[in-house]
């Protein structure tokens, strides 16, 4: 059964004060439930950044209230003595560039967060080589960054975002350094990871291409928040 993993009500997001302010987030309600991925579209400096990196507890709100996984995390101030262990434990990140370490191996990159929550090395090791076999990039263990192609690097990114059992995953344009055939992959994949792990997955993307393989679209436009039909 479906439940809620981010709500937000009345979230906004104002840049700088007087004459001067930048509404950059007017009053968004939305509701987004496990399973689901999540398109969010937008121009350039619309608020899409700016309200990915409020449900992921990076930017402060200037109000409203953010409850994610039915903890209330954000009401007219954080309610949260930790912002970091919020997104340590309950949110995965993947970004355009997929932002690996480069002097750690995939294996390392992927363990180092399971690790930072108490996750004992076993466990997190056993944990990152089930992640990869997974991806189709198993044999990728002990490669570092460097030797890996750009759909190969995305795949074991998406591993790292998945590796501390998140119940969301923000992904900031995600398949915008990849060719078409690899997008679409990556596309796909997150969308069953969504569906087989109940992963609310919201996506940043201007490629209305990969639509079609979406539950649901937002829309961000000069700082307003809508749901659009997705046919």
């Amino acid at each position: 059964m479906k439940h809620s993993v981010i709500k937000c009500e009345g979230i906004e997001k104002t840049y700088g004060s007087g004459d001067s302010a930048v509404l950059a987030i007017k009053k968004a309600d939305f509701e987004i439930y496990s399973g689901e991925t999540v398109a969010l579209l937008g121009p350039s400096g619309s608020g899409k950044t700016t309200l990915i990196t409020m449900i992921g507890c990076i930017t402060e709100p200037s109000g409203g209230k953010l409850t994610l996984s039915g903890e209330c995390v954000y009401d007219s101030g954080w309610t949260i003595p930790d912002t970091r262990k919020i997104r340590r434990e309950k949110i995965g990140f993947i970004f355009q560039s997929h932002n690996l370490i480069p002097f750690l191996n995939v294996r390392e990159n992927i363990t180092l967060v399971p690790q930072m929550n108490g996750v004992g090395v076993n466990e997190a090791n056993t944990k990152a080589v089930e992640l990869l076999e997974y991806l189709g990039v198993g044999d990728k263990l002990e490669k570092m960054p460097s030797e890996l192609s750009g759909g190969q690097s995305q795949r074991v990114a998406i591993a790292r975002s998945l590796a501390n059992n998140p119940q969301i995953i923000l992904a900031d344009e995600p398949t915008a350094a990849l060719d078409s055939q690899r997008a679409l992959s990556v596309m796909e994949l997150l969308r069953s990871l969504a569906h087989e792990h109940d992963v609310a997955i919201i996506v940043v993307t201007h490629d209305e291409r990969m639509l079609p393989l979406f539950d649901r679209i937002l829309r961000v436009e000069d700082g307003v928040v809508l749901e659009m039909a997705n046919s």
